[in-house]
């Protein structure tokens, strides 16, 4: 007998839960892509895009995941012998600098490890050391999907200010765009890289770059650019085509459409920040009841300042994550992320260390019953824990509701 039967709950990090009406949404045949209701609708998407990042300025739009976004901004950003500083607070933030690094940029990395936030005092160090201004641009993760650390993106950019130095700030916001609070403009930010895969709510394959006037005018002319990747005809389409250098991902823009109508014209961004923010408060009110008196659960991030909102990594030691992870998915129909980048996937370590996902298309219920399967799934394999994690997640949500 199994009680996975039903309606499955991925709650990994990306691809996240789709709404029902982006699906049916993109459920239609292949548009005209040369004048009509596709064109005329592709026109209100940028707007909205530069609503949810925070920002008035440009956006480019490319047929990519997130990886793919990163070589867009690697190529629009850089030369060959340019230098670039890394800050990384996890696997993804390692990711980025290899692929800088293999466009032939010098990188420096500044790495925080897997469970702390930016140091702002080493980035301080790390920019006055550079007398020369070498550092062309500093590069860093909003929310790493692998750590679930959060970089307070508002602090660093008034850093790099005290510091006087001129490089520019670009940051990677795959997991936390319409998830986490995040203001491009006003928090100085000059390129952000997204995917539509995670707070967005639409199937991978498109992914977005920001990019401010400064970052137009300091990467004018760098050898890295290529006609696919180039950022100035995409933001600056004169014909329907230009925007990605071909035919254009008509499905997936039907989806975003949607899914940017239910962001911004229904729910309300800062209500999407905070419901984001009560969902993640109540899986860390489970871990919190779960992990007394049992040091190997824990959440990855001892701060909640520098947690995510969209994602949360936790331990249960090894192999206890793994047992509850195949427990959940297939006695229970719920799918809990790995432990991505927490240890090798030959080290018995490995299987210590899981995902779980609070991102996009996700309420309450969702949230709740994920959770309760996962302390289900404590008791029946006698995974020590403290019980009582659930009342304490529900009273988060019932709180929030009385604020």
């Amino acid at each position: 007998m199994s009680l996975a039967n039903g309606r499955p709950y991925l709650a990994i990090p990306g691809p996240s839960t789709m709404p029902d009406r982006v699906l049916r949404a993109m459920h239609q045949g292949a548009p005209n892509i040369y004048d009509g209701p596709l064109v005329e609708m592709v026109e209100s998407l940028w707007p909205d895009l530069r609503a949810v990042a925070g920002t008035t300025q440009n956006v480019a739009m490319y047929i990519a995941n997130g990886h793919g976004v990163w070589e867009a901004a690697n190529a629009n950003l850089f030369s060959r012998g340019d230098r670039a500083l890394v800050l990384a607070t996890g696997r993804f933030g390692l990711s980025w600098a290899d692929s800088v690094r293999a466009r032939g940029v010098t990188v420096d990395v500044l790495d925080f490890g897997k469970s702390s936030p930016v140091d702002l005092d080493r980035v301080e160090q790390a920019l006055r050391a550079d007398v020369t201004h070498s550092i062309k641009a500093v590069l860093t993760t909003h929310v790493d999907t692998a750590s679930s650390v959060r970089t307070d993106v508002a602090a660093l950019r008034a850093c790099l200010d005290a510091v006087g130095h001129p490089a520019l700030l670009a940051v990677d916001c795959i997991a936390s765009l319409g998830c986490d609070e995040f203001r491009m403009d006003d928090w100085g930010v000059d390129v952000m890289v997204a995917a539509s895969q995670k707070g967005l709510m639409v199937p991978p394959g498109i992914g977005f770059v920001w990019f401010s006037e400064k970052a137009r005018a300091a990467c004018r002319g760098n050898d890295l650019n290529t006609p696919y990747w180039d950022w100035t005809p995409r933001a600056d389409a004169s014909e329907f085509w230009h925007y990605w250098n071909g035919t254009a991902p008509t499905h997936h823009l039907f989806g975003l459409r949607e899914s940017l109508t239910m962001l911004l014209h229904e729910e309300g961004l800062p209500q999407v920040w905070r419901r984001h923010d009560v969902l993640a408060r109540a899986v860390w009110a489970a871990f919190d009841v779960w992990s007394q008196g049992n040091p190997q659960i824990g959440l990855n991030v001892a701060d909640p300042v520098h947690r995510g909102r969209s994602v949360t990594a936790a331990r249960f030691g090894a192999p206890h994550a793994t047992r509850l992870r195949d427990w959940t998915e297939h006695r229970a129909g719920v799918t809990l992320g790995i432990g991505l980048g927490m240890a090798a996937a030959d080290d018995p370590a490995y299987h210590g260390f899981l995902r779980v996902a609070h991102m996009g298309h996700v309420n309450a219920h969702m949230t709740l019953g994920a959770l309760a399967v996962m302390e289900a799934g404590l008791v029946a394999l006698d995974i020590p824990h403290d019980p009582g994690g659930i009342v304490a997640a529900a009273g988060v949500v019932a709180q929030a509701e009385r604020d």
